[in-house]
């Protein structure tokens, strides 16, 4: 679903709730940005969605996100992941991983290379669990952050 931003500040909560759910599967999250309506502009909006997030909310989250190199059906994971030619690479690395951490590999793919995005998996091998939630948080909200300027628009 794509608005204007007249029409996101001026919809029903319910009419847009799907879209902004789509953004970052946290229902607190939603609604505080929906509660902070109407916005001046798209940087406004934007900047409301740094909220920080429990742990239990991140974990959430990430179970709607699909694994760094496996192509997602449609949707943005897909054009945010069209970088990644790797897979198999990822897929070594990402069992890795959720061994460690228990959860799926989540950055903020967008405009990154495979090689890049697998370097930076790699590094965060050596982040302790608690770390490694905490830097999956900020990545799901900047994730957050540029759907909804693809959600919304001036």
């Amino acid at each position: 679903m794509l608005l204007t931003l007249t029409d996101f500040n001026a919809a029903d909560a319910e009419n847009v709730r799907p879209a902004l759910t789509a953004c970052l599967a946290v229902p607190r999250w939603v609604d505080a940005i929906l509660e902070r309506r109407p916005y001046a502009d798209v940087d406004a909006l934007k900047a409301a969605a740094d909220l920080p997030l429990t742990t239990d909310e991140i974990r959430q989250a990430m179970a709607a996100h699909p694994r760094i190199g496996e192509k997602p059906a449609d949707g943005w994971a897909r054009s945010e992941q069209s970088g990644v030619d790797n897979v198999d690479a990822f897929a070594a690395a990402n069992a890795e991983y959720e061994a460690k951490f228990g959860h799926v590999y989540l950055v903020c793919a967008s405009g990154r290379s495979g090689d890049e995005l697998l370097k930076i998996l790699r590094e965060r091998l050596d982040n302790a669990p608690a770390t490694e939630l905490a830097v999956a948080g900020r990545e799901l909200l900047k994730i957050a952050e540029l759907r909804l300027a693809k959600a919304v628009t001036a």
